[in-house]
């Protein structure tokens, strides 16, 4: 018969409230135990005396006998002094998924971006600032000028032929 030292859940729904106890492996959580050494109680303050109650000499006992203790009562054996438990190095704990990466480049990708047409905005913007305010307007000018000077062009060649003409005859 393998023993385990684990918890099993009492309380009602949603009020968690568990019993330390040394159970037979094969039983269900919450089924017959051998005994009770001690309760934990989740909803209590981590500072709280009261949140761990644990029996030492029982505990002792039955890891003397040869009782593996699940994950969690290994941790309040571990606080109480009774046994080591060797402290597990994940190193990859607080690195995010492949999926979640891939969303950070696409992310990153869409702020360089958006940070280089700012910057070319803010050039350009300085650009048409730095230009004299004198030049602006004479730049503009001559642009509306343009149609007023082709329409007068297209008429001296006409006056050329015209005068050609009368020289001619």
């Amino acid at each position: 018969m393998a023993i385990a030292l684990r918890l099993s859940r009492g309380g009602a729904k949603k009020r968690p409230y568990y019993r330390i106890v040394a159970a037979d492996s094969r039983k269900p959580r919450d089924g017959k135990y051998l005994e009770q050494i001690g309760i934990y109680n989740p909803l209590l303050a981590k500072d709280d005396e009261k949140r761990v109650e644990l029996n030492e000499d029982r505990a002792r006992y039955w890891l003397g006998v040869g009782a593996q203790p699940s994950d969690r009562v290994a941790r309040f054996l571990d606080a109480a002094g009774i046994r080591e438990r060797a402290a597990r190095n994940n190193p990859n704990k607080a690195e995010p998924g492949e999926k979640a990466k891939e969303r950070a480049e696409e992310k990153a990708a869409k702020v360089a971006e958006a940070e280089e047409a700012k910057k070319a905005a803010e050039e350009e913007a300085k650009a048409a600032a730095e230009a004299p305010a004198e030049e602006a307007p004479a730049e503009e000018a001559p642009a509306e000028e343009a149609p007023a000077a082709d329409a007068p062009a297209e008429d001296a060649p006409a006056a050329e032929e015209s005068t050609e003409e009368k020289s001619e005859g």
